[in-house]
């Protein structure tokens, strides 16, 4: 395996970490509230790329880039993976019968969320891929990494 490959799948690790916190939260929220399916998603969906933005503006700004450039290098990073992680995952979950009425007592919920994240991981490691061997996504955030290791 490349090492574009193992980059992918260790960004896409990444973006799968702040999307399932904030994918999670928003379907309990939604689940707790009794919303249906569309506040379910919308909620999940923003709070996926809160989360996912927050976990690369934190990295970068701890490794020392200021917060107008941790903003762009996070948007510009994360964007496009989250939004088709996001895709992947909520359309997983509104066609699965009965995933979207589960509550947070049924596996069928629990199941389902896991099922459809680990579906949108392996969906996602090429999107990342073809990325960062342009130079784009998460290469930005290796690319600070590196210079600022160098520095």
């Amino acid at each position: 395996m490349d090492s574009t490959w193992r980059t992918a799948i260790t960004a896409t690790r990444h973006c799968l970490t702040g999307c399932a916190i904030g994918e999670v939260l928003g379907m309990v929220i939604a689940t707790l509230a009794g919303w249906g399916t569309l506040a379910s998603v919308v909620v999940s969906v923003v709070l996926a790329f809160f989360f996912g933005y927050l976990l690369t503006f934190s990295g970068v700004r701890r490794s020392g880039l200021g917060l107008g450039a941790a903003v762009r290098t996070a948007l510009a990073a994360d964007t496009v993976s989250i939004a088709v992680m996001e895709i992947v995952d909520n359309g997983t979950l509104v066609v699965w019968p009965a995933a979207m009425d589960a509550g947070l007592g049924d596996a069928l919920f629990w199941g389902s969320l896991v099922v459809s994240l680990a579906i949108a991981f392996v969906v996602t490691v090429p999107v990342n891929r073809a990325m960062i061997a342009r130079g784009l996504g998460h290469a930005k955030v290796h690319a600070h990494h590196e210079g600022h290791a160098a520095g």
